[in-house]
């Protein structure tokens, strides 16, 4: 019988991503390939994250249970990957000897031919989808060119590296004869997509060529920095119906004084544009944004001003995380001193208003009718999200009612009767 091999995949969507394709790859080449199974494995490869703390510590977590159930004979060999592997790898190697190999973020062909040294590549468009069939993450991109001070991304990962047009056109292409309707756009900095190959922004043109493509009926995007986000991506989020008036784009401050310790290139004022620029031009977008709570120096009156920011800004959806300092960071050198149950307090005062405004936005949806996309069914629900949310992070709208023709991957039209912060309920009518 093949070897079989089970992939854990440990942070973000980019990570998914790289599970996916060295997934295909090795189904290529003859291997039984799970991703996050419960099966017996004969080899595990885990695919770490190494970005902050709480990342890191569950990284190593999730290496020693699999250490475990090697020494147990469990498995035959355990092989890591990923962000952490990238970053300490020396140091890791002399911890935990009983990993047979360690792996960077870009060293897929050389893990490949490490399982099997007949394979010489791996292939973009041999990708197990591990999502269910109906969406997808498309990765325009690798590494950031941005200099935040408190992000060890660039180190990680490297210098940002655009695919070619081309490529993601036929990559999409791909995922649309597999099923895909919903195409999650990720990259570190979307808005800087096609400067280094192009050397101009070439995000308006490729969401000119992704809108073509048979099959692929919402394109959502992720993760834009916010200086130059360029103007004719915020006239297609508004012009083209596939793409959803959603935009994740992490601010991570208000404070001009933190702003610039933070080196974000932005001040509040050309903050405060952008997002009165995306909502007049964008009627009824959703905004999702990521705030960091405890960075150095943040005093109490920083602080205010993000509460009273988050407070006035009403965005549909807010992440917090608290700072934690990053070697090889220009932050690493700063006084860190704010403790840590003051950046949880603050991390959780913005949490907690921002699930006022979560339940007060919601509760405007009771009474109006949403196209939805069904995720799964879940004990008497069948689970789904409107354009204006995004898989696992963002709300649900849980469907009642008449739901028997519905299944994972179809869209259909709900009346929203409830609503909680973070979840809406309703009945489908008039579907199609």
């Amino acid at each position: 019988m093949p070897e079989r091999i089970n992939i854990i995949t440990l942070g973000c969507p980019k990570n998914l991503v790289d599970s996916e394709k060295i997934m295909g790859n090795l189904k290529l080449a003859n291997f039984r390939v799970f991703h996050e199974s419960n099966e017996p494995a004969d080899i595990v490869v885990i695919n770490t994250c190494g970005f902050i703390d709480d990342a890191k510590e569950e990284s190593v977590e999730t290496i020693l249970q699999f250490v475990n159930a090697k020494s147990r004979g469990d498995i035959k060999k355990l092989i890591i990957t990923g962000c952490l592997s990238e970053r300490y790898a020396k140091e890791l190697k002399e911890e935990i000897d009983e990993v047979d190999a360690w792996f960077g973020v870009n060293d897929a062909v050389e893990l490949l031919k490490y399982i099997n040294p007949s394979i010489n590549a791996c292939s973009e468009n041999k990708r197990i989808i591990t999502t269910p069939e109906h969406y997808a993450y498309l990765k325009i991109a690798e590494g950031c060119d941005r200099t935040c001070s408190f992000c060890a991304i660039p180190f990680i990962r490297g210098k940002f590296r655009s695919k070619h047009i081309d490529t993601l056109v036929t990559e999409t292409e791909m995922l649309a004869r597999k099923g895909v309707r919903e195409l999650l756009i990720i990259a570190q900095d979307i808005g800087y997509y096609g400067m280094d190959i192009y050397k101009k922004n070439m995000l308006p043109e490729l969401l000119d060529e992704l809108v073509k493509i048979n099959g692929i009926e919402w394109i959502r995007l992720h993760y834009a920095y916010p200086l130059n986000f360029p103007d004719k991506t915020i006239r297609q989020i508004a012009g083209y119906d596939k793409v959803c008036r959603y935009l994740d784009i992490p601010l991570q401050h208000i404070s001009d004084n933190i702003l610039k310790s933070m080196k974000r290139n932005i001040d509040k004022n050309k903050t405060l544009k952008l997002i009165c620029r995306l909502r007049e031009k964008v009627p009824g977008i959703a905004l999702r944004t990521t705030f960091m709570a405890g960075y150095p120096g943040e005093s109490e009156r920083d602080f205010l001003e993000l509460l009273d920011f988050v407070r006035n800004t009403c965005f549909d959806r807010v992440g917090v995380f608290t700072y934690s300092a990053e070697e090889n960071t220009p932050a690493w050198g700063l006084d860190d001193s704010i403790p840590r149950k003051i950046k949880k307090q603050r991390a959780d005062m913005l949490m907690e208003e921002q699930q006022r405004i979560a339940l007060q936005l919601n509760r405007q949806k009771v009474g109006k009718v949403f196209k939805v996309i069904v995720d799964r069914s879940e004990g008497e629900f069948m689970i789904g999200r409107t354009e204006f949310d995004s898989p696992e992070i963002d709300n649900e709208v849980l469907i009642t009612g008449n739901h028997d023709l519905l299944n994972p991957g179809m869209f259909c039209n709900v009346l929203i009767k409830d609503a909680s912060a973070f979840e809406i309920y309703g009945i489908p009518v008039n579907n199609y």
